[in-house]
């Protein structure tokens, strides 16, 4: 037989573009029998052998630089492997150039064109049987590379032992590599265009990875988890309709709590001190910070690069479904932070992943985030927007996550979002819309809705959009909900005033009832409340000690009753006074000092409350449950409202005083005649107020405040009172 010697050269220097046309069994030209090309570096011997009946085919010729090649006296080609010799050691070493594509026909279509429904279970590594053999399968995304090998530490991260197949129609490429186990370390060695090798890539795809700082993706083996949460996920959609209460205790697993000398938890650890603690404080929900896999600690998960691995701080990801199904056992949802608007600029990254712009813009002015040093993804890329809808699916289908909150849709939705004049693109019509971000956050929600039933979408949105909230069929964006971001800013600045100044800022507190039911709001006291030198939500009321606790509770009260679902950040259930700190864990110790358990006793009857009474939660997106009694009070600070639910026979009143100033024998008009009594009290003892209460409150014909039937109250300093008509 002839030796091609040119492209021995190219293989060892890791130049053939081709490997699967040359490598393995192919047709000598003129002879017709079959030759085997193999590369088993540091062998001594090695012999192909017929995996029909385990016999010698030939003993192969070590050509050079361990390249070996046999010739053999058939024509047909047959199932075959090696016996490679290692000094004293030999081995049954299986052929990666034998196996047939890991893509089919369809698959390489549907990728092609954007809309693959199983996007993460063909793309990234798995394990898998070919043809009756064991290990693994990588595919990869890299249409303007001219080479991609899957290095590791199951080939000693050579370049030359496992070059992918390209499918040049679709740019995707694949390979099987056999013997390859759950847990084994890999990346991708991708050469651009013109075969100069980039900074070795981490898997896209990948479901998980290396611990931070190393950065290789890892085989997972995706077995059948044993999940045993049914009945919550029979009945979870019932619980995130409109007229249902969502109460969400929005936390970051790295810095809830932490182990000895400062360690993360396990999300098995987390699970056993979060579930039962959720549940005493009664919110329905977590919303955890973004889990996708990210190299930076600082950036509390907001720069991901894995945006389909759990990240492996807090273990691997049958750890991260454990978690999930400890909560759901205890009847608490989840809901996951997403981040699909930019990414993070690592070379093991995203960013020019094959040599050229691919899952980013090309041109900074619409591809470059300036404020945070981040790539906006492609969103006129059919590949990107299938691969960003396949992230936040394979949550849902993969983990049993419950919605998906998905960060800074105004980023996305503006093409000159924090640019100046002459520093963006307009759109094909010379506006500033993203319309190709739009269609994308239009299918996000359209796919979520359709195959995942019972989920619910999250948009935190800081602008005045339209329709964030409404179907894509009326022209919306198809979200579930919307953060309140509006309500959160004017709130929080008229609380930090001087309660002697509010009554000249009365519209801040006031004005979210204008639109509170112009989109289907959840109001947010989030992390970025408590952060980069605002401190705590405690820290910004003003006062002495007594008066910034007084002032805290009235405002838990004001949210709790304000239409509209609730979020709460980790930290703020007890009044954490210091500024959230992501490198430790937060000031539990703070749970032995009475205005704090005070804190938190509020939040858990808040929370009791809103549950269990249908006027606080059922029409919270409907005008008919909200009824203002007095909303114009701007000299004493006072506010007065009815709350309804289907059942306008049983409202709720609320009376906020945002002034320290107290009132005995104060005239109040209330809807229905009737006997009115107390169901919760911010300024009662329990939580360390002064404890002024009302007793059963009778009405009387003395109208007031446009109603004709009127009590007599006490309103205490700084408080919110609800009262229910018995």
């Amino acid at each position: 037989m002839s030796v091609d010697n040119g492209q021995i050269t190219a293989f060892l220097e890791s130049r053939h573009t081709d490997p699967f046309g040359f490598m393995g069994m192919h047709a000598d030209p003129e002879t017709g029998y079959l030759n085997v090309y193999t590369y088993q570096p540091y062998a001594n011997d090695v012999r192909l052998i017929s995996s029909s009946n385990d016999r010698t085919v030939a003993k192969m010729k070590h050509v050079r630089d361990g390249i070996f090649v046999a010739t053999t006296r058939r024509k047909k080609p047959f199932k075959y492997h090696f016996r490679v010799t290692y000094g004293t050691y030999e081995m049954k070493v299986e052929d990666t150039y034998r196996f047939d594509p890991v893509l089919g026909e369809l698959d390489l279509y549907l990728l092609n064109k954007g809309e693959h429904n199983l996007y993460y279970q063909i793309m990234g590594a798995h394990t898998r049987d070919m043809d009756g053999v064991s290990g693994a399968s990588f595919v990869l995304w890299a249409p303007n590379a001219s080479r991609v090998a899957v290095v590791g530490d199951f080939n000693d991260w050579d370049n030359r032992r496992h070059v992918m197949r390209k499918h040049h129609e679709a740019g995707y490429w694949d390979i099987f590599i056999p013997g390859v186990t759950e847990g084994a370390n890999y990346k991708f060695e991708v050469r651009d265009a013109s075969g100069r090798p980039l900074p070795l890539k981490a898997d896209p795809v990948g479901s998980q990875a290396e611990h931070r700082p190393n950065t290789a993706s890892k085989v997972v083996a995706h077995r059948h988890y044993p999940w045993s949460d049914d009945d919550w996920m029979s009945g979870r959609g019932s619980r995130c309709e409109l007229d249902k209460p969502i109460s969400i205790y929005e936390l970051h697993l790295g810095s809830w709590r932490r182990g000895e000398h400062g360690r993360f938890l396990n999300y098995r650890e987390i699970s056993s001190e979060l579930v039962p603690y959720v549940q005493s404080l009664g919110f329905t929900h977590v919303q955890f910070l973004p889990v996708s896999e990210y190299p930076f600690d600082g950036s509390w998960g907001y720069q991901p690069v894995g945006l389909f691995a759990p990240t492996s701080r807090h273990g691997n990801t049958e750890d991260f479904k454990a978690l999930i199904e400890d909560l759901h056992q205890a009847g608490i949802g989840v809901l996951l932070d997403w981040v699909p608007g930019h990414f993070p600029s690592d070379d093991h990254g995203l960013a020019n992943f094959d040599g050229t712009s691919l899952y980013e813009y090309s041109d900074p002015r619409e591809g470059f985030h300036p404020d945070w040093n981040t790539y906006i993804y492609n969103y006129a890329s059919p590949q990107v927007r299938n691969f960003l809808r396949a992230s936040a699916l394979h949550w849902i289908d993969r983990y049993h996550v419950d919605g998906i909150r998905v960060d800074a849709v105004a980023s996305m939705l503006y093409r000159n979002y924090s640019r100046n004049e002459g520093e963006w693109i307009p759109n094909i019509h010379g506006g500033h819309e993203n319309l190709e971000a739009i269609e994308f956050l239009q299918e996000f929600n359209q796919e979520l809705y359709g195959v995942h039933p019972g989920v619910f979408s999250v948009a935190e949105e800081s602008t005045a959009w339209p329709g964030v909230s409404k179907p894509t069929h009326e022209g919306g964006l198809g979200f579930g909900f919307k953060w309140n971001m509006g309500w959160m800013n004017d709130t929080l600045e008229y609380m930090s005033k001087d309660p002697i100044y509010r009554k000249h800022h009365h519209n801040e507190i006031t004005f979210s009832l204008a639109y509170a039911f112009s989109e289907q709001f959840i109001l947010p006291l989030s992390h970025d409340e408590v952060v980069h030198g605002k401190g705590s939500i405690l820290g910004r009321m003003p006062g002495d000690t007594w008066q910034q606790f007084a002032n805290l509770r009235a405002y838990y009260g004001f949210m709790w009753t304000h239409p509209g679902k609730k979020l709460l950040f980790m930290g703020s259930e007890f009044g954490q006074g210091k500024e959230w700190n992501h490198d430790a864990e937060l000031d539990w110790g703070l749970l032995d000092v009475d205005w704090h358990q005070g804190v938190m006793q509020l939040i858990k009857d808040l929370n009791r409350v809103y549950c269990d009474y249908g006027a606080m939660h059922q029409l919270d997106t409907e005008e008919s449950g909200f009824q203002w009694i007095d909303g114009g009070n701007a000299d004493q600070s006072i506010l007065a409202f009815c709350r309804y639910g289907h059942d306008r026979n049983k409202p709720l009143l609320i009376i906020c005083n945002f002034t320290p100033t107290s009132h005995e024998n104060f005239t109040m008009g209330v809807p229905v005649a009737g006997r009115w009594r107390e169901v919760i009290n911010t300024d009662a003892g329990q939580y360390q107020g002064s404890n002024m209460l009302n007793d059963i409150l009778v009405s009387t014909n003395n109208g007031s405040h446009g109603q004709s039937q009127s009590i007599q109250m006490r309103i205490p300093p700084l408080s919110t009172v609800i009262l229910e008509l018995e």
